[in-house]
């Protein structure tokens, strides 16, 4: 979908039509979930801090998320989807893969199947979806984000390897500002120079996912379209009223968000062994710890101690915090033939913010 969370309030609200909108909070703390197109036009986006949009675009509106309503619309949305297929995985609420190898329409051409749902997607919702035709997830994702809004993309076989080759190397799925920075300090800015690396290099520099990134620059990706996810990892975050730097204080933010966690994982009855520890800098910098235990991670007495842990090896007195975050991931029956242990750190990009607040 083109800009679901401020395009559904814009249907809503025709008031609010052809104006710049942002769908989150105004206030010194707040980010942006969602700009409408007009605000975009502006330079403002989503998980951008409400300060800065309100710099970029002095008349930009301010609108509370409602996240009930948007979930309602998702649901239309995948009724449209079902129509087609059931194969279908969902990314977000407002996106989604899905396999029409074989449809119940019986249509041949997986882009004529495309533009009837771009068109029902329209004419009962009254929103504007753009599509993305492939023969795998990551030329599909690609696809259908480049021609917004109101897109329809087709990456053919024949054409995979020449498309891929132009990609700024900032458009490959899993790529974040972080990782980019890496990249071109390596002399990769695109498609064609990350397919020069061999596999040897790209796994050395990033590890696991260097193998990825080896493929996704010959344009393979085999993982199938999954209708049925399993839920992976449980997360708690607080974006803090105030930046801190006092051990104290962050103590206590992380044992609120523990107790948090904890009452999560029990509610959904979530078995994990690797804890994730998150912090963003006053800066918007962030970076994570983890960790991987030979048991379930469950309870408080185990997950305090463990985030403690990963807490010591972060640097907060000469860079304030702003954000702290807490998950659980890699289920039990995942994990059963690892070892007792192993650390890890990893990266996140902006667009995986899918809070309200930050």
């Amino acid at each position: 979908m083109d800009a679901f969370y401020a395009s559904v309030e814009q249907r809503d609200n025709p008031v609010l039509r052809g104006k710049p909108i942002a769908v989150g909070y105004a206030e010194e703390r707040g980010v942006v979930a969602a700009a409408s197109y007009e605000a975009r036009r502006f330079g403002v986006r989503s998980a951008m801090s409400s300060l800065k949009a309100k710099r970029l675009c002095p008349q930009l509106i301010f609108i509370p998320g409602r996240m009930e309503v948007y979930k309602s619309v998702s649901c239309q949305i995948h009724e449209i989807f079902h129509e087609y297929t059931d194969i279908i995985e969902p990314i977000s609420l407002d996106e989604a893969f899905l396999d029409v190898t074989e449809n119940k329409p019986c249509i041949p051409l997986a882009v004529d199947i495309a533009k009837e749902i771009k068109q029902k997607v329209r004419e009962r919702l009254n929103l504007v979806a753009s599509a993305g035709i492939s023969y795998n997830k990551f030329l599909a994702k690609i696809a259908s984000d480049y021609r917004k809004p109101d897109g329809l993309c087709t990456i053919h076989p024949a054409q995979a390897l020449d498309f891929v080759a132009r990609l700024p190397i900032e458009s490959f799925w899993g790529v974040g500002p972080v990782t980019a920075k890496k990249m071109h300090s390596l002399g990769i800015h695109n498609g064609e120079q990350l397919r020069m690396q061999s596999l040897e290099m790209l796994t050395r520099e990033f590890g696991k996912v260097g193998t990825i990134y080896y493929d996704f620059a010959r344009g393979i990706d085999s993982r199938p379209v999954e209708a049925v996810r399993i839920r992976k990892s449980v997360g708690c975050e607080h974006t803090l009223e105030k930046d801190i730097s006092k051990r104290s204080s962050v103590i206590i933010e992380l044992y609120h968000i523990v107790v948090e966690l904890v009452n999560r994982l029990e509610h959904i009855g979530f078995h994990g062994n690797t804890l994730t520890l998150k912090i963003k800098f006053h800066d918007f910098s962030q970076i994570t710890r983890s960790i991987t235990q030979g048991r379930g991670l469950m309870s408080i007495d185990v997950i305090l101690p463990l985030s403690k842990q990963l807490l010591q090896e972060v640097d907060y007195e000469h860079r304030p915090i702003r954000l702290i975050g807490i998950s659980v991931s890699n289920p039990r029956e995942e994990s059963e033939e690892k070892g007792v242990w192993e650390q890890l750190s990893f990266e996140f990009s902006d667009w995986e913010v899918n809070h309200w607040k930050k």
